[in-house]
């Protein structure tokens, strides 16, 4: 994929049907429920419509999509957990061993695990290029062993983002062809927290502090430091007043350039696609910086414990449906976040109309003429 092909993709990329938001708007209006009274739910039902072109509907075949990459900023050491479990956790989300692999096995959903640039080699046994291997095998699309130190260096070329974002897309047109209705984005990384503390920072216009967390646990010293290189790397961007990609290129890691195409994807193909963590956040305003549109297609699963997720978030014009305390990463919020969603299907789908069932709704015109809730 090159730039050109990049913006036709992204050109053919809609909003939301207006039609269907007013339709479902007019059922939820309908339900027989006082107005608003069941939350977050109604509201994900309407957006939903949005994004299918469905009122009434159901979501059978939930997938999870994880880019697996290594970061250079490595070598600087602002991480608190050696770079060999990037390899090691790739390896254990196809056995199921993790916690958005156990969370995937319970609620009977699938994982499309891609090696975008791990510092290492899977093993032959369990890696393949073909997509088809996905339930068994982890997905090759290696980038290179990692990306450069950012803090030294661009991350990446132009032309390896490109390439990262392309395997975004079609792992999300391989999941549509294989009946799956709605998906997650979810990561593994040693350091992205540092590489998307660096892009939200300089693409939501944000300052190191407001960006940057502790991530798995750093003490002051590494703290500071990271601090210091995420800094660097906004005002750099800044200075040369660079678009996603290359705000991507020059502080991003594979994993957020594919993830970004995940999500450029899901709004190319109407498919929802649920939000996880921080890192899923900050390719999910990479993806909406270059395709506003595509904001109406994501749904964020819960509130992240790191500092820059509400920034990110509120940035997309969304708010966190939960709030567990969770900072795993994985895709394991979109387990969660699948569920809700299926509960707000269930509520759109199965509830009655008030003429449905034989009440008269007069009563509400108060309320619904007012602002009681």
């Amino acid at each position: 994929m090159n730039r050109s092909e990049l913006e036709q993709y992204i050109a053919e990329i809609g909003s939301a049907d207006e039609e269907a938001l007013a339709a479902a708007r007019e059922r939820q209006a309908a339900l027989i429920k006082p107005p608003g009274s069941l939350g977050e739910l109604e509201e994900i039902s309407i957006r939903l419509a949005g994004v299918t072109g469905k009122v009434r509907q159901h979501f059978r075949k939930p997938l999870v999509i994880i880019l697996s990459a290594d970061n250079g900023v490595y070598e600087e050491g602002v991480s608190s957990a050696p770079q060999t479990v990037t390899i090691q956790q790739t390896i254990n989300f196809i056995r199921r061993m993790t916690g958005v692999g156990a969370l995937t096995k319970e609620f009977g959903n699938e994982l499309l695990v891609l090696d975008m640039g791990i510092n290492g080699d899977v093993p032959a046994a369990i890696l393949s290029k073909d997509m088809e291997d996905y339930q068994t095998k982890v997905i090759d699309r290696k980038i290179a062993y990692g990306t450069k130190n950012f803090a030294k260096e661009p991350a990446m070329s132009e032309e390896q983002v490109l390439q990262a974002i392309a395997a975004g897309i079609e792992a999300v047109e391989f999941a549509k062809a294989k009946g799956h209705d709605i998906l997650g984005v979810g990561e593994m990384g040693i350091c992205n927290t540092s590489t998307s503390a660096a892009v939200l920072g300089a693409l939501a216009n944000l300052s190191a502090e407001q960006v940057c967390g502790r991530g798995g646990g750093l003490e002051d010293a590494p703290f500071l430091h990271k601090k210091d290189i995420v800094a660097d790397a906004i005002a750099e961007a800044r200075t040369n007043r660079l678009d996603p990609v290359g705000v991507l290129a020059l502080c991003g890691g594979f994993d957020i350039a594919a993830m970004t195409g995940v999500f450029l994807a899901a709004a190319h193909e109407h498919i929802p696609v649920v939000i996880d963590g921080y890192i899923s956040v900050t390719a999910a305003v990479a993806a909406a910086k270059l395709c506003p549109e595509a904001a109406d297609y994501m749904f964020p699963s819960h509130q992240s414990f790191e500092i820059g997720y509400k920034k990110a978030v509120t940035e997309l014009g969304l708010h966190p449906y939960l709030d567990l305390g969770m900072r795993l990463g994985e895709g394991s919020g979109c387990v969660i976040g699948f569920e809700v969603i299926r509960a707000a299907c269930a509520v759109m789908d199965g509830m009655a109309t008030f003429e449905e069932g034989g009440i008269n709704d007069d009563y509400l015109e108060e309320i619904r003429k007012g602002d009681c809730f």
